[in-house]
């Protein structure tokens, strides 16, 4: 086995873990930088440390990345197929993250994946792909939409009578509390895709006989994780903040405090693979359909929903296209 191939291959899955934090950043704080809870680099701050510390909470993700989507390649022709899947992710991540795009760094992975398999013969575990991407791709955002929906209607009755201006500044610091569960459930479940893929990585090269992740392979992808998310994606992070709808703290709190919910139950008891950027940005728009149905910014949720339906295929067509060219010079 080329030692230069799974080099390659893991730099770039870091560099994906790179982007996704960057990209992915606005889903634990864009709510809370909204509403000023946190400043805009304090935000960053804690949730690059949250990010790294849910990354070590748990693995059940990252064993049905590493088993659960497409059969094991073998050898070098395996080998192109993970760079070619990452290299389709990491593209559509750039490609959205310019556009300001909330769309899911998870999906694009997983689309790529299942196209780069596709063109290299590989078997596609289409049981897995329904199972643990097609069917909580749609079911997480429903869930996030009537969550964030029932969430801020209890806050509404509970708080009726309470002094708006006192009710908006303790929400304020509870949105301290409810981001940072937010960027550990991002943390726990977008840094333990990469480890799936690294360790699929170290199977194809033989230099791991087990589905064990390595702590230097936590450590490295963590890292990589929280360290984009320092970087922060500006741009996606208005669209979220205040595109969608303008969020006042309680708006904000109720956002996060659903998705985080989610984004831990679907990780423990599933070990589903899901998107945060999915179910947060379906949680603001239940909040916000508690203020008036007009207030969300309909037209503005629909391209981003349009972006999400896209995704998993325009990653799979550049990774595919991308096997093609690297299958060249790896065989």
């Amino acid at each position: 086995m080329d030692m230069a191939a799974l080099i390659a291959v893991i730099g770039v899955a870091f560099f994906f873990t790179y982007t996704n934090g960057f990209h992915d950043s606005a889903n634990a704080i864009a709510t809370s930088v909204s509403t000023r809870a946190l400043t805009p680099r304090a935000a960053l701050a804690m949730a690059a440390v949250m990010n790294l510390a849910g990354a070590f909470l748990g693995s059940g993700v990252a064993h049905t990345v590493s088993k659960g989507i497409i059969e094991t390649p073998t050898g070098n022709q395996g080998m192109a197929i993970l760079f070619a899947a990452l290299v389709g992710a990491i593209a559509w991540n750039l490609i959205t993250w310019y556009f300001g795009l909330p769309s899911s760094s998870s999906h694009a992975l997983f689309g790529g994946m299942v196209g780069a398999a596709l063109a290299g013969g590989i078997g596609v575990i289409w049981s897995g792909v329904l199972d643990k991407i097609v069917i909580p791709m749609i079911v997480s955002p429903i869930v996030g939409l009537i969550g964030g929906f029932a969430v801020m209607l209890a806050i509404l009755w509970i708080f009726r009578r309470a002094n708006p201006h006192r009710a908006k500044r303790n929400f304020r610091v509870a949105q301290t509390a409810s981001a940072a569960a937010m960027a550990l459930a991002h943390g726990l479940q977008d840094a333990q895709k990469t480890m799936g893929i690294v360790v699929m990585a170290l199977t194809i090269s033989g230099h791991q006989t087990t589905g064990d992740i390595p702590v230097w392979v936590k450590i490295s992808c963590a890292t990589m994780l929280s360290l984009g998310t320092y970087a922060g994606g500006w741009r996606i992070m208005r669209t979220l903040g205040r595109k969608i709808i303008e969020l006042d703290p309680p708006q904000g709190f109720a956002a996060e405090a659903t998705s985080a919910a989610i984004m831990y139950i679907t990780s423990f008891v599933f070990k589903a693979p899901i998107s945060t950027t999915h179910v947060i940005t379906a949680a603001i728009m239940g909040v916000g359909a508690t203020k008036r149905i007009r207030a969300v910014r309909w037209g503005v949720a629909k391209n981003i929903v349009l972006g999400w339906f896209i995704t998993m295929p325009a990653a799979g067509i550049v990774a595919a296209l991308m096997y093609w060219f690297v299958h060249l010079f790896w065989g």
